[in-house]
């Protein structure tokens, strides 16, 4: 998959099969339902869920806790708006 067809797939009412649970998040949070993708990565304990949590706490205007995510994530609150952060984690994921 392409980030262009990913992105295509905002069309739709589903995010593409045999998506990961990273895509599938940022694939609903693009679709402007934050909650369901802050639930789908809340509980993962691993660096790349942090990082979407991160970014979706950024975008909620909560800085101090998307700084303790990035910090889980191993990254810093980057200096990107969030629509290139968003598009810098479809990338990495795909």
């Amino acid at each position: 998959m392409t980030v262009a067809i990913f992105k295509e797939s905002l069309t739709g009412n589903e995010p593409p099969p045999d998506t990961s649970i990273y895509l599938k998040a940022l694939w609903y949070d693009a679709k402007s339902n934050w909650d369901k993708a802050h639930t789908l990565i809340q509980d993962l304990p691993d660096a790349n869920a942090a990082w979407i949590h991160a970014y979706l706490h950024r975008k909620e205007g909560d800085h101090f806790n998307a700084d303790y995510w990035y910090r889980r994530a191993g990254k810093s609150r980057p200096a990107l708006s969030l629509a290139e952060e968003w598009e810098a984690m479809v990338v990495s994921f795909l």
